[in-house]
Protein backbone atom coordinates (compact mmCIF):
# COMPACT_ATOMS: atom_id res chain seq x y z
CA UNK A 1 0.00 0.00 0.00
CA UNK A 2 2.76 2.50 0.92
CA UNK A 3 4.75 1.46 -2.15
CA UNK A 4 1.79 2.17 -4.48
CA UNK A 5 1.22 5.60 -2.83
CA UNK A 6 4.91 6.47 -3.23
CA UNK A 7 4.78 5.51 -6.93
CA UNK A 8 1.64 7.61 -7.57
CA UNK A 9 3.29 10.77 -6.13
CA UNK A 10 6.59 10.38 -8.04
CA UNK A 11 5.55 12.21 -11.29
CA UNK A 12 4.20 15.12 -9.20
CA UNK A 13 7.48 15.38 -7.25
CA UNK A 14 9.53 15.38 -10.49
CA UNK A 15 7.30 18.08 -12.02
CA UNK A 16 7.55 20.30 -8.93
CA UNK A 17 11.35 19.87 -8.92
CA UNK A 18 11.59 21.01 -12.54
CA UNK A 19 9.41 24.08 -11.87
CA UNK A 20 11.47 24.95 -8.78
CA UNK A 21 14.68 24.60 -10.80
CA UNK A 22 13.38 26.96 -13.45
CA UNK A 23 12.30 29.54 -10.86
CA UNK A 24 15.62 29.39 -8.99
CA UNK A 25 17.57 29.64 -12.28
CA UNK A 26 15.52 32.63 -13.38
CA UNK A 27 16.03 34.31 -10.00
CA UNK A 28 19.82 33.97 -10.12
CA UNK A 29 20.00 34.99 -13.78
CA UNK A 30 17.99 38.12 -12.96
CA UNK A 31 20.05 38.77 -9.84
CA UNK A 32 23.44 38.64 -11.56
CA UNK A 33 22.30 40.65 -14.57
CA UNK A 34 19.88 42.96 -12.75
CA UNK A 35 21.62 46.28 -13.37
CA UNK A 36 22.16 45.77 -17.08
CA UNK A 37 18.71 44.32 -17.69
CA UNK A 38 16.95 47.00 -15.68
CA UNK A 39 18.64 49.73 -17.67
CA UNK A 40 17.88 48.04 -21.00
CA UNK A 41 14.31 47.09 -20.08
CA UNK A 42 13.61 50.57 -18.77
CA UNK A 43 14.92 52.21 -21.94
CA UNK A 44 13.20 49.70 -24.19
CA UNK A 45 9.92 50.22 -22.33
CA UNK A 46 10.30 53.99 -22.64
CA UNK A 47 10.78 53.77 -26.42
CA UNK A 48 7.81 51.40 -26.75
CA UNK A 49 5.68 53.70 -24.60
CA UNK A 50 6.67 56.65 -26.78
CA UNK A 51 5.74 54.85 -30.01
CA UNK A 52 2.46 53.63 -28.50
CA UNK A 53 1.57 57.13 -27.31
CA UNK A 54 2.30 58.61 -30.74
CA UNK A 55 0.18 55.98 -32.46
CA UNK A 56 -2.62 56.35 -29.92
CA UNK A 57 -2.79 60.11 -29.39
CA UNK A 58 -0.87 62.02 -32.07
CA UNK A 59 -2.92 64.62 -33.98
CA UNK A 60 -2.33 62.99 -37.40
CA UNK A 61 -2.03 59.41 -38.58
CA UNK A 62 1.57 58.25 -38.37
CA UNK A 63 3.18 55.21 -39.98
CA UNK A 64 5.07 53.83 -36.98
CA UNK A 65 7.17 51.44 -39.10
CA UNK A 66 8.43 54.34 -41.22
CA UNK A 67 9.11 56.34 -38.07
CA UNK A 68 11.28 53.53 -36.67
CA UNK A 69 13.13 53.17 -40.00
CA UNK A 70 13.99 56.87 -39.91
CA UNK A 71 14.93 56.82 -36.23
CA UNK A 72 17.41 53.94 -36.47
CA UNK A 73 20.04 55.83 -38.52
CA UNK A 74 19.66 58.87 -36.25
CA UNK A 75 20.40 56.78 -33.16
CA UNK A 76 23.48 55.21 -34.77
CA UNK A 77 24.72 58.62 -35.93
CA UNK A 78 25.33 59.43 -32.27
CA UNK A 79 28.00 56.70 -32.16
CA UNK A 80 30.61 56.78 -34.94
CA UNK A 81 30.56 57.57 -38.68
CA UNK A 82 30.58 53.92 -39.74
CA UNK A 83 27.87 52.31 -37.60
CA UNK A 84 24.94 52.23 -40.02
CA UNK A 85 21.45 50.86 -40.52
CA UNK A 86 20.18 49.60 -43.87
CA UNK A 87 16.49 48.95 -44.56
CA UNK A 88 15.49 45.49 -45.78
CA UNK A 89 14.82 46.60 -49.37
CA UNK A 90 18.31 48.05 -49.73
CA UNK A 91 20.31 45.27 -48.05
CA UNK A 92 20.34 42.89 -51.02
CA UNK A 93 21.20 45.67 -53.44
CA UNK A 94 24.18 46.78 -51.34
CA UNK A 95 25.47 43.25 -50.76
CA UNK A 96 25.29 42.00 -54.36
CA UNK A 97 28.59 43.53 -55.44
CA UNK A 98 30.38 41.81 -52.57
CA UNK A 99 28.59 38.47 -53.05
CA UNK A 100 29.95 38.14 -56.58
CA UNK A 101 26.67 37.65 -58.45
CA UNK A 102 22.96 38.42 -58.53
CA UNK A 103 19.92 37.15 -60.40
CA UNK A 104 18.83 39.45 -63.23
CA UNK A 105 18.54 39.90 -66.99
CA UNK A 106 22.24 40.60 -67.58
CA UNK A 107 22.52 44.18 -68.78
CA UNK A 108 24.43 47.23 -67.62
CA UNK A 109 22.15 50.22 -67.93
CA UNK A 110 22.10 53.92 -67.14
CA UNK A 111 19.16 56.26 -66.71
CA UNK A 112 19.46 59.23 -69.04
CA UNK A 113 16.76 61.70 -70.03
CA UNK A 114 14.18 59.72 -68.00
CA UNK A 115 14.90 56.49 -69.91
CA UNK A 116 16.86 53.35 -68.99
CA UNK A 117 19.41 52.84 -71.76
CA UNK A 118 21.35 49.63 -72.20
CA UNK A 119 25.06 50.44 -71.97
CA UNK A 120 26.33 46.90 -72.33
CA UNK A 121 24.92 43.38 -72.52
CA UNK A 122 26.72 40.88 -70.28
CA UNK A 123 28.40 38.26 -72.50
CA UNK A 124 26.68 34.89 -72.16
CA UNK A 125 23.91 36.38 -70.02
CA UNK A 126 20.11 36.04 -70.40
CA UNK A 127 19.68 39.27 -72.41
CA UNK A 128 22.36 38.35 -74.95
CA UNK A 129 20.62 35.01 -75.48
CA UNK A 130 17.38 36.70 -76.59
CA UNK A 131 19.01 39.45 -78.66
CA UNK A 132 19.09 42.64 -76.55
CA UNK A 133 21.77 45.06 -77.74
CA UNK A 134 23.77 48.01 -76.45
CA UNK A 135 21.84 51.18 -77.26
CA UNK A 136 18.40 49.66 -76.68
CA UNK A 137 16.05 51.80 -74.62
CA UNK A 138 13.88 49.95 -72.10
CA UNK A 139 10.40 51.47 -72.12
CA UNK A 140 8.32 48.78 -70.34
CA UNK A 141 8.93 45.86 -67.97
CA UNK A 142 5.99 43.46 -67.50
CA UNK A 143 3.75 46.28 -68.74
CA UNK A 144 5.05 48.65 -66.05
CA UNK A 145 6.08 51.98 -67.64
CA UNK A 146 9.84 52.38 -67.57
CA UNK A 147 10.16 56.05 -68.42
CA UNK A 148 9.49 59.35 -66.70
CA UNK A 149 10.57 61.33 -63.67
CA UNK A 150 9.79 58.48 -61.25
CA UNK A 151 12.32 56.15 -62.90
CA UNK A 152 15.34 55.58 -60.64
CA UNK A 153 18.10 52.99 -60.31
CA UNK A 154 16.27 51.43 -57.37
CA UNK A 155 12.98 51.26 -59.30
CA UNK A 156 14.72 49.76 -62.34
CA UNK A 157 16.55 47.08 -60.37
CA UNK A 158 13.38 46.14 -58.51
CA UNK A 159 11.75 45.08 -61.77
CA UNK A 160 14.75 43.86 -63.77
CA UNK A 161 16.17 41.67 -61.01
CA UNK A 162 14.30 38.77 -59.48
CA UNK A 163 14.40 35.08 -58.54
CA UNK A 164 16.58 32.72 -60.57
CA UNK A 165 14.76 31.21 -63.60
CA UNK A 166 11.80 33.61 -63.30
CA UNK A 167 10.55 35.25 -66.51
CA UNK A 168 10.19 38.94 -67.27
CA UNK A 169 8.89 40.71 -70.39
CA UNK A 170 11.05 43.64 -71.48
CA UNK A 171 9.85 46.07 -74.16
CA UNK A 172 12.56 48.07 -75.91
CA UNK A 173 12.86 50.81 -78.49
CA UNK A 174 15.79 50.30 -80.86
CA UNK A 175 17.39 52.97 -83.00
CA UNK A 176 16.50 52.51 -86.67
CA UNK A 177 13.59 50.15 -85.90
CA UNK A 178 10.11 51.71 -86.05
CA UNK A 179 8.20 49.10 -84.08
CA UNK A 180 8.88 48.47 -80.39
CA UNK A 181 10.03 44.95 -79.54
CA UNK A 182 9.15 42.80 -76.53
CA UNK A 183 11.46 40.04 -75.30
CA UNK A 184 10.70 37.39 -72.71
CA UNK A 185 13.85 36.94 -70.66
CA UNK A 186 14.54 34.20 -68.12
CA UNK A 187 16.51 35.71 -65.26
CA UNK A 188 19.81 34.06 -64.49
CA UNK A 189 22.99 34.48 -62.48
CA UNK A 190 24.89 37.62 -63.46
CA UNK A 191 28.51 37.79 -62.24
CA UNK A 192 29.84 40.89 -60.49
CA UNK A 193 33.59 41.22 -60.72
CA UNK A 194 35.66 43.10 -58.15
CA UNK A 195 38.76 42.89 -60.34
CA UNK A 196 37.63 44.51 -63.58
CA UNK A 197 41.04 45.17 -65.09
CA UNK A 198 44.29 43.25 -65.39
CA UNK A 199 46.79 43.62 -68.21
CA UNK A 200 50.46 43.93 -69.08
CA UNK A 201 51.58 47.57 -69.17
CA UNK A 202 54.89 46.67 -70.78
CA UNK A 203 56.88 43.51 -71.51
CA UNK A 204 57.40 42.63 -67.84
CA UNK A 205 55.02 44.71 -65.68
CA UNK A 206 51.52 43.51 -64.86
CA UNK A 207 48.71 45.77 -63.66
CA UNK A 208 45.72 44.70 -61.54
CA UNK A 209 42.92 47.02 -60.46
CA UNK A 210 40.82 45.86 -57.48
CA UNK A 211 37.68 48.00 -57.15
CA UNK A 212 36.44 46.33 -53.93
CA UNK A 213 37.03 43.24 -51.78
CA UNK A 214 34.18 40.77 -52.20
CA UNK A 215 33.57 37.07 -51.62
CA UNK A 216 35.19 36.10 -54.93
CA UNK A 217 38.06 38.61 -54.97
CA UNK A 218 40.71 36.08 -53.94
CA UNK A 219 39.69 33.65 -56.71
CA UNK A 220 39.61 36.51 -59.20
CA UNK A 221 43.08 37.60 -58.06
CA UNK A 222 44.53 34.13 -58.58
CA UNK A 223 43.14 34.06 -62.12
CA UNK A 224 44.59 37.51 -62.87
CA UNK A 225 48.00 36.61 -61.44
CA UNK A 226 48.13 33.33 -63.35
CA UNK A 227 47.22 34.92 -66.67
CA UNK A 228 49.70 37.76 -66.20
CA UNK A 229 52.44 35.28 -65.25
CA UNK A 230 51.72 33.37 -68.46
CA UNK A 231 52.22 36.65 -70.35
CA UNK A 232 55.66 37.18 -68.84
CA UNK A 233 54.85 39.28 -65.76
CA UNK A 234 57.86 39.66 -63.48
CA UNK A 235 56.80 42.82 -61.60
CA UNK A 236 53.40 44.04 -60.47
CA UNK A 237 51.32 47.17 -59.89
CA UNK A 238 48.19 46.74 -57.76
CA UNK A 239 45.75 49.64 -58.06
CA UNK A 240 43.63 50.28 -54.94
CA UNK A 241 42.63 53.83 -55.84
CA UNK A 242 38.94 54.51 -55.14
CA UNK A 243 38.61 51.07 -53.52
CA UNK A 244 36.35 51.69 -50.53
CA UNK A 245 36.97 48.29 -48.94
CA UNK A 246 34.67 45.32 -48.45
CA UNK A 247 35.39 42.01 -46.75
CA UNK A 248 38.49 42.18 -44.56
CA UNK A 249 39.06 38.42 -44.94
CA UNK A 250 39.37 38.78 -48.72
CA UNK A 251 42.02 41.48 -48.35
CA UNK A 252 43.91 39.27 -45.88
CA UNK A 253 43.87 36.28 -48.24
CA UNK A 254 45.13 38.35 -51.16
CA UNK A 255 47.94 40.09 -49.28
CA UNK A 256 48.99 36.66 -47.98
CA UNK A 257 50.07 35.85 -51.55
CA UNK A 258 52.82 38.46 -51.32
CA UNK A 259 54.23 37.96 -47.80
CA UNK A 260 56.74 35.43 -46.45
CA UNK A 261 55.65 33.13 -43.65
CA UNK A 262 54.98 34.49 -40.18
CA UNK A 263 54.39 38.14 -41.06
CA UNK A 264 51.54 39.91 -39.28
CA UNK A 265 48.91 41.22 -41.69
CA UNK A 266 46.49 42.91 -39.28
CA UNK A 267 45.05 42.61 -35.80
CA UNK A 268 41.70 43.76 -34.40
CA UNK A 269 40.66 44.63 -30.85
CA UNK A 270 37.65 46.20 -29.16
CA UNK A 271 36.00 46.68 -25.77
CA UNK A 272 34.01 43.45 -26.15
CA UNK A 273 36.11 41.90 -28.94
CA UNK A 274 39.29 40.14 -27.88
CA UNK A 275 42.46 40.75 -29.84
CA UNK A 276 42.54 38.69 -33.03
CA UNK A 277 45.71 38.50 -35.11
CA UNK A 278 46.18 37.42 -38.74
CA UNK A 279 49.53 36.18 -40.04
CA UNK A 280 50.82 35.08 -43.43
CA UNK A 281 51.17 31.32 -43.87
CA UNK A 282 54.04 31.30 -46.35
CA UNK A 283 52.02 29.59 -49.09
CA UNK A 284 51.83 32.64 -51.35
CA UNK A 285 53.30 32.23 -54.83
CA UNK A 286 54.37 35.86 -55.26
CA UNK A 287 56.48 36.52 -52.17
CA UNK A 288 59.39 38.10 -54.03
CA UNK A 289 57.84 39.78 -57.08
CA UNK A 290 58.65 43.54 -57.22
CA UNK A 291 55.47 45.27 -56.03
CA UNK A 292 53.99 48.77 -56.14
CA UNK A 293 50.56 49.61 -54.64
CA UNK A 294 48.62 52.67 -55.85
CA UNK A 295 46.38 54.52 -53.37
CA UNK A 296 44.42 57.76 -53.11
CA UNK A 297 42.09 59.64 -50.78
CA UNK A 298 39.25 57.16 -51.48
CA UNK A 299 41.32 54.07 -50.63
CA UNK A 300 39.64 52.89 -47.42
CA UNK A 301 39.05 50.11 -44.90
CA UNK A 302 40.06 46.67 -46.29
CA UNK A 303 42.19 48.44 -48.91
CA UNK A 304 44.09 50.19 -46.12
CA UNK A 305 44.61 46.84 -44.41
CA UNK A 306 46.21 45.60 -47.64
CA UNK A 307 48.38 48.70 -48.12
CA UNK A 308 49.28 48.83 -44.42
CA UNK A 309 50.45 45.20 -44.43
CA UNK A 310 52.63 45.83 -47.49
CA UNK A 311 54.10 49.04 -46.06
CA UNK A 312 54.68 47.88 -42.48
CA UNK A 313 56.31 44.65 -43.64
CA UNK A 314 58.47 46.62 -46.11
CA UNK A 315 57.24 44.31 -48.86
CA UNK A 316 56.67 46.96 -51.54
CA UNK A 317 56.23 50.65 -52.27
CA UNK A 318 53.03 52.68 -51.75
CA UNK A 319 52.46 55.43 -54.34
CA UNK A 320 49.80 58.15 -54.56
CA UNK A 321 47.86 60.27 -52.06
CA UNK A 322 47.10 59.80 -48.34
CA UNK A 323 44.36 57.22 -47.90
CA UNK A 324 40.91 57.79 -46.37
CA UNK A 325 41.64 56.71 -42.80
CA UNK A 326 39.02 54.11 -41.79
CA UNK A 327 40.21 51.83 -39.02
CA UNK A 328 36.90 50.68 -37.53
CA UNK A 329 35.53 47.14 -37.86
CA UNK A 330 31.78 46.64 -38.35
CA UNK A 331 29.86 43.48 -37.49
CA UNK A 332 26.72 42.90 -39.62
CA UNK A 333 23.66 42.06 -37.52
CA UNK A 334 20.51 41.16 -39.44
CA UNK A 335 17.00 41.76 -38.06
CA UNK A 336 14.05 39.45 -38.61
CA UNK A 337 12.60 41.71 -41.32
CA UNK A 338 15.82 41.51 -43.37
CA UNK A 339 17.16 44.94 -42.41
CA UNK A 340 20.80 45.16 -41.40
CA UNK A 341 22.74 46.85 -38.61
CA UNK A 342 26.47 47.34 -39.14
CA UNK A 343 27.80 48.03 -35.66
CA UNK A 344 31.38 49.07 -34.94
CA UNK A 345 32.77 46.45 -32.55
CA UNK A 346 36.55 46.88 -32.86
CA UNK A 347 39.43 48.80 -34.38
CA UNK A 348 41.96 47.27 -36.70
CA UNK A 349 45.68 47.88 -36.45
CA UNK A 350 48.43 47.50 -39.02
CA UNK A 351 51.45 45.28 -38.21
CA UNK A 352 53.43 48.19 -36.72
CA UNK A 353 50.62 48.74 -34.22
CA UNK A 354 49.07 51.86 -35.72
CA UNK A 355 45.34 52.42 -36.03
CA UNK A 356 44.64 54.25 -39.27
CA UNK A 357 41.28 55.65 -38.18
CA UNK A 358 41.18 59.40 -38.63
CA UNK A 359 39.77 61.51 -35.77
CA UNK A 360 36.01 61.91 -35.27
CA UNK A 361 33.69 63.24 -32.59
CA UNK A 362 30.76 61.02 -31.62
CA UNK A 363 27.52 62.43 -32.95
CA UNK A 364 29.25 65.05 -35.10
CA UNK A 365 29.64 63.36 -38.47
CA UNK A 366 29.30 66.32 -40.82
CA UNK A 367 32.91 67.45 -40.44
CA UNK A 368 34.05 63.84 -40.82
CA UNK A 369 32.11 63.42 -44.06
CA UNK A 370 33.59 66.64 -45.43
CA UNK A 371 37.18 65.64 -44.60
CA UNK A 372 38.19 64.97 -48.22
CA UNK A 373 36.98 68.40 -49.31
CA UNK A 374 38.80 69.94 -46.34
CA UNK A 375 42.00 68.26 -47.49
CA UNK A 376 41.52 69.82 -50.92
CA UNK A 377 41.03 73.28 -49.40
CA UNK A 378 44.18 72.87 -47.29
CA UNK A 379 46.15 72.11 -50.44
CA UNK A 380 46.93 68.55 -49.40
CA UNK A 381 46.33 67.14 -52.88
CA UNK A 382 48.96 69.38 -54.41
CA UNK A 383 51.59 69.59 -51.63
CA UNK A 384 52.91 66.95 -49.26
CA UNK A 385 54.06 69.71 -46.89
CA UNK A 386 50.44 70.58 -46.11
CA UNK A 387 49.87 67.16 -44.52
CA UNK A 388 50.40 67.12 -40.76
CA UNK A 389 49.59 63.75 -39.24
CA UNK A 390 49.16 64.12 -35.48
CA UNK A 391 49.40 60.44 -34.60
CA UNK A 392 52.40 59.01 -32.81
CA UNK A 393 55.35 57.44 -34.62
CA UNK A 394 55.48 53.74 -35.40
CA UNK A 395 58.15 51.64 -37.07
CA UNK A 396 58.08 49.18 -39.94
CA UNK A 397 60.00 45.88 -39.95
CA UNK A 398 63.25 47.60 -41.03
CA UNK A 399 62.74 50.67 -38.87
CA UNK A 400 61.09 53.12 -41.24
CA UNK A 401 58.92 55.73 -39.52
CA UNK A 402 55.17 55.63 -40.22
CA UNK A 403 52.24 57.38 -38.56
CA UNK A 404 48.79 56.39 -37.36
CA UNK A 405 45.60 58.31 -36.88
CA UNK A 406 44.88 59.48 -40.40
CA UNK A 407 45.19 56.87 -43.12
CA UNK A 408 48.34 55.67 -44.85
CA UNK A 409 50.89 58.17 -46.06
CA UNK A 410 52.38 56.84 -49.31
CA UNK A 411 56.11 56.28 -49.68
CA UNK A 412 55.99 58.41 -52.82
CA UNK A 413 53.52 61.27 -52.73
CA UNK A 414 52.08 62.06 -56.18
CA UNK A 415 50.35 65.46 -56.17
CA UNK A 416 47.09 65.82 -58.02
CA UNK A 417 47.20 68.34 -60.86
CA UNK A 418 44.82 71.07 -59.73
CA UNK A 419 45.98 73.67 -62.28
CA UNK A 420 43.20 72.67 -64.67
CA UNK A 421 40.46 72.72 -62.03
CA UNK A 422 37.95 75.50 -62.73
CA UNK A 423 34.43 76.31 -61.59
CA UNK A 424 33.21 75.19 -65.03
CA UNK A 425 34.90 71.79 -64.66
CA UNK A 426 33.46 71.34 -61.16
CA UNK A 427 29.97 72.23 -62.37
CA UNK A 428 30.26 69.77 -65.24
CA UNK A 429 31.54 66.93 -63.06
CA UNK A 430 28.76 67.43 -60.51
CA UNK A 431 26.11 67.10 -63.24
CA UNK A 432 25.09 64.10 -65.35
CA UNK A 433 25.74 65.92 -68.60
CA UNK A 434 29.22 64.56 -69.35
CA UNK A 435 28.30 60.84 -69.17
CA UNK A 436 25.00 61.62 -70.88
CA UNK A 437 26.71 63.37 -73.81
CA UNK A 438 29.33 60.60 -74.09
CA UNK A 439 26.64 57.94 -74.28
CA UNK A 440 24.58 59.84 -76.85
CA UNK A 441 27.69 60.48 -78.95
CA UNK A 442 28.67 56.79 -78.76
CA UNK A 443 25.14 55.66 -79.59
CA UNK A 444 24.72 58.08 -82.51
CA UNK A 445 28.08 57.13 -84.04
CA UNK A 446 28.03 53.46 -83.00
CA UNK A 447 28.33 51.94 -86.49
CA UNK A 448 31.35 54.15 -87.28
CA UNK A 449 33.08 53.76 -83.91
CA UNK A 450 32.72 49.97 -83.93
CA UNK A 451 35.37 49.94 -86.66
CA UNK A 452 37.90 50.56 -83.87
CA UNK A 453 37.89 47.35 -81.78
CA UNK A 454 40.69 48.25 -79.34
CA UNK A 455 40.92 51.11 -76.87
CA UNK A 456 44.19 52.25 -78.47
CA UNK A 457 42.59 52.63 -81.91
CA UNK A 458 39.35 54.09 -80.55
CA UNK A 459 41.07 56.67 -78.34
CA UNK A 460 43.35 57.75 -81.20
CA UNK A 461 40.25 58.46 -83.29
CA UNK A 462 38.26 60.16 -80.52
CA UNK A 463 41.10 62.50 -79.58
CA UNK A 464 40.82 64.03 -83.05
CA UNK A 465 37.05 64.66 -82.92
CA UNK A 466 37.01 67.89 -80.89
CA UNK A 467 34.69 66.35 -78.30
CA UNK A 468 35.22 69.20 -75.84
CA UNK A 469 33.71 71.77 -78.19
CA UNK A 470 30.80 69.48 -79.04
CA UNK A 471 30.18 68.84 -75.37
CA UNK A 472 30.35 72.55 -74.44
CA UNK A 473 27.60 73.24 -77.00
CA UNK A 474 25.49 70.38 -75.62
CA UNK A 475 26.02 71.53 -72.02
CA UNK A 476 25.11 75.11 -72.94
CA UNK A 477 21.81 73.82 -74.33
CA UNK A 478 21.15 71.93 -71.10
CA UNK A 479 21.80 74.53 -68.41
CA UNK A 480 25.59 74.93 -68.07
CA UNK A 481 26.64 78.19 -69.66
CA UNK A 482 29.53 78.04 -72.10
CA UNK A 483 32.61 79.79 -70.65
CA UNK A 484 35.38 79.63 -73.23
CA UNK A 485 38.28 80.83 -71.06
CA UNK A 486 37.54 78.28 -68.34
CA UNK A 487 36.97 75.57 -70.93
CA UNK A 488 40.36 76.30 -72.43
CA UNK A 489 42.02 76.01 -69.01
CA UNK A 490 40.25 72.71 -68.26
CA UNK A 491 40.51 71.40 -71.82
CA UNK A 492 42.73 68.37 -71.20
CA UNK A 493 40.73 67.21 -68.17
CA UNK A 494 37.49 67.53 -70.08
CA UNK A 495 38.89 65.74 -73.12
CA UNK A 496 40.25 62.86 -71.05
CA UNK A 497 36.93 62.42 -69.22
CA UNK A 498 34.92 62.50 -72.45
CA UNK A 499 37.14 60.03 -74.28
CA UNK A 500 37.28 57.69 -71.28
CA UNK A 501 33.49 57.68 -70.88
CA UNK A 502 32.93 57.08 -74.59
CA UNK A 503 35.40 54.17 -74.58
CA UNK A 504 33.60 52.72 -71.56
CA UNK A 505 30.23 52.85 -73.31
CA UNK A 506 31.54 51.29 -76.53
CA UNK A 507 33.96 48.74 -75.07
CA UNK A 508 34.18 48.13 -71.29
CA UNK A 509 35.59 49.26 -67.93
CA UNK A 510 38.90 47.56 -68.63
CA UNK A 511 39.46 49.56 -71.82
CA UNK A 512 38.65 52.92 -70.25
CA UNK A 513 40.88 52.11 -67.24
CA UNK A 514 43.85 51.26 -69.46
CA UNK A 515 43.28 54.46 -71.46
CA UNK A 516 43.45 56.47 -68.22
CA UNK A 517 46.58 54.61 -67.09
CA UNK A 518 48.72 55.64 -70.05
CA UNK A 519 49.27 59.24 -68.89
CA UNK A 520 48.58 58.84 -65.18
CA UNK A 521 51.36 60.22 -62.92
CA UNK A 522 50.98 57.49 -60.28
CA UNK A 523 51.20 54.72 -62.87
CA UNK A 524 54.19 56.42 -64.50
CA UNK A 525 55.92 56.66 -61.11
CA UNK A 526 55.22 53.00 -60.39
CA UNK A 527 56.73 51.96 -63.74
CA UNK A 528 59.74 54.19 -63.07
CA UNK A 529 60.34 52.60 -59.64
CA UNK A 530 60.13 49.12 -61.13
CA UNK A 531 62.44 50.03 -64.01
CA UNK A 532 65.02 51.49 -61.60
CA UNK A 533 64.73 48.50 -59.23
CA UNK A 534 63.51 50.71 -56.36
CA UNK A 535 60.63 48.59 -55.06
CA UNK A 536 62.50 47.50 -51.91
CA UNK A 537 61.96 50.09 -49.14
CA UNK A 538 64.92 51.67 -47.38
CA UNK A 539 65.10 53.24 -43.92
CA UNK A 540 64.02 56.88 -43.96
CA UNK A 541 66.14 59.26 -41.94
CA UNK A 542 64.11 61.76 -39.87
Amino acid sequence: MDKRRKTSYQPLIIALSIVAGILIGSFYASYFRSNRLNIFSSTNSKINDLLYTIEDRYVDTVNISDLVEKAMPRILSELDPHSTYTSARKVEQEMQELKGSFSGIGVIFSIMQDTARVIRVVPGGPSEDVGLMAGDRIIKVDNHPFVGDSLSDEYAMRYLRGPQNSNVNVTIKRQGVKKNQTFQITRGSVPVYTIDTYAMLDNHTGYIRINSFGENSYAEMLVALTELSNQGCTSLIIDLRDNGGGYMESAIRIVNEFLPKGRMIVYTEGRKSKRTESYSDGRGNYQSIPLVVLVNENTASASEIFAGAIQDNDRGIIVGLRTFGKGLVQEPIQFADGSLLKLTIARYYSPSGRCLQKPYVMGQNEEYQNDIYSRYLRGEFSSKDSIHLKGKKYFTSIGRIVYGGGGIMPDYFIPADTTEVTSYLMEVLSSRLLPEFSYLYADTHRSLLQKYPSWEELSAYLLKQNLVDKFATYADQHGIKRRNLLIKKSYKRLQTALVSATINYLLDDRSSTLFLCQDNPSVKKALELIEQNLTKPKVNKQ
